[in-house]
């Protein structure tokens, strides 16, 4: 088998740097932006995660959030690997590679099969001076091009809790768009969790107008802190 991947655009690679403890990427025209991690996780109103942190104490709290990403990011190779290879990978030896591969069969069989094309997969894209990141998965779902990414957790999430994966998404496809002359204006999120429940969360083009707005505020308001 071969590649899913129809070459539609050409791809550029941005280096990823790291200064003063924060994620940057460099541009193509030589500016150093953050990375729509860092402007999310420097906005967001963390009041939740602290109190969680607080109930179930640091140790515990660390070793939660390490497995998690752990299993995420095996999650993550099996499909990318699916994708580049056009053959699925076996599972691996240990319980979190096995159950990784688990999450990675959910989502494969629950999203992948409504995509029509995949255009490429773990994407630098940019915002020419503003901001910078790796997009999980840009593809043609159900015959509209989308950004998509793929997330595990460890229990099902609310609508209400997954703000921020959306304002992830709107990242993408605006620089998307900026850079490669497109007209992106829907994003899926295609969720597992460790108990092999499927969720999925969509922008449409109808949302995307009001996400948008939210992501801008959210860069600006990152850039005033910086300036201050």
């Amino acid at each position: 088998m071969s590649s899913l991947i129809t070459q539609k655009f050409q791809y550029q690679s941005i280096k990823r740097i790291d200064k003063a403890g924060k994620r940057l990427y460099e541009t193509p025209q030589g500016h150093a932006v953050p990375s729509v991690t860092t402007i999310l996780n420097a906005t967001k109103d963390k009041t939740a995660l602290i109190e969680w942190r607080k109930r179930v104490g640091p140790k515990l709290a660390t070793e939660i959030t390490t497995e998690a990403a752990g299993v995420g990011t095996r999650m993550h190779k099996y499909l990318e690997d699916y994708i580049q290879s056009g053959e699925w990978p076996k599972a691996g030896s240990n319980p979190y590679a096995a159950q990784a591969h688990k999450m990675a069969t959910i989502i494969k069989e629950n999203a992948m099969v409504d995509l029509d094309e995949i255009w490429g997969s773990e994407i630098n894209l940019w915002m020419p001076q503003m901001y910078a990141g790796t997009s999980d998965l840009i593809a043609v779902y159900k015959g509209q091009p989308a950004i998509c990414d793929f997330k595990q957790t460890n229990k099902p999430k609310k609508a209400e809790w997954v703000d921020d994966y959306f304002l992830q998404l709107i990242a993408y496809a605006e620089a998307h768009n900026a850079v490669y002359n497109t007209n992106i204006c829907e994003g899926h999120i295609f969720m597992c969790s460790r108990n092999l429940e499927y969720q999925q969360f969509d922008i449409l083009p109808e949302d995307y107008k009001k996400w948008k707005h939210e992501w801008y505020e959210r860069v600006y308001s990152y850039y005033e802190a910086v300036a201050a």
